[in-house]
């Protein structure tokens, strides 16, 4: 198996990094197009293509263990598995990066999460659909019902970057809760670079990162593309917001779905993956 950067650097002992990156292979509820489950595999191979300079520092330096890959179909198991090395992770302070698979495999990290940090953690996600169903298909495990699975477990406040396909029932969600949200239309008609969050959003965050809510001509390689999110850099930007404002103890990449010839896909996903570990290292240092 591969390694984060294997082709870079040795795979760090779990001791001694501050990123324990945990790929899960979740591909079990996927409503259009499939290959998710491929999608942790896809981006620690194209790891091997990163450049150590993120354009402002060294993130490996801090050092990067990978775990093996959390393998399965059946949701619970996996959501299982996805917890306990997440808290293996907490457990020694690190910074679990969560690489899906399908979006459900956020809810097994954020239960690890809620165990150690309880309601002093918001979660803020980047990503087209709001994923505030109560279920889909009949299946409470979805994709489509992991924000709102994982709101009603945590209590956590939610903010929402980039969303632009919703059902009537998220929408009353999203109003009856109170949940923020950022659309992908004011986000572009903004000219959004930064997101300042409320005032009384907790001193923690987790960040998830679904890849469609990147715009599909930047992010095809995904089961539900939806045209008009995020810029590349405004992206970028808006991460780096963040995690000046509160302390990243977590955050995920899901829904990469590749394809054959769309490398590229693969490539921006684990760029955006060591980005993000380069924003949460700097802050910690800071």
């Amino acid at each position: 198996m591969n390694h984060f950067l294997s082709s870079e650097m040795e795979n760090t002992p779990a001791a001694e990094a501050l990123f324990h990156v945990i790929p899960a292979a979740l591909e079990a509820s996927v409503s259009y197009g499939g290959g998710t489950g491929r999608g942790p595999q896809a981006i620690l191979e194209a790891s091997d293509q990163l450049e150590l300079w993120d354009g402002e520092g060294f993130p490996y330096k801090a050092g990067i263990h990978t775990r093996p890959v959390i393998e399965g179909k059946d949701a619970e198991t996996v959501l299982a598995a996805i917890e306990k090395e997440t808290s293996r992770a907490l457990d020694q302070e690190a910074i679990p990066v969560l690489l899906g698979g399908e979006h459900t495999v956020t809810l097994g990290a954020a239960r690890a999460v809620f165990e150690k940090f309880d309601g002093s953690v918001g979660l803020v996600q980047i990503d087209a659909h709001a994923d505030l169903r109560h279920n889909y298909e009949g299946n409470p495990y979805s994709h489509a019902s992991v924000i709102r699975k994982i709101h009603e477990l945590t209590g956590w406040p939610v903010y929402q970057v980039g969303i632009r396909a919703l059902c009537d029932e998220e929408v009353r969600y999203q109003k009856e809760k109170g949940i923020y949200c950022l659309s992908g239309r004011d986000a572009d008609r903004q000219q959004t670079r930064s997101l300042t969050l409320p005032v009384e959003f907790p001193e923690y965050l987790y960040v998830t990162i679904d890849v469609d809510g990147l715009d599909s001509s930047l992010m095809p390689a995904t089961g539900t593309p939806v045209p008009g999110g995020l810029g590349w850099y405004q992206t970028l930007d808006i991460l780096s917001s963040l995690a000046t404002q509160r302390k990243i103890v977590a955050f995920d990449c899901v829904e990469l779905a590749p394809r054959d010839h769309l490398s590229f896909c693969d490539f921006t996903a684990a760029q955006l993956v060591y980005n993000v570990m380069g924003y949460v290292q700097r802050a910690d240092k800071n």
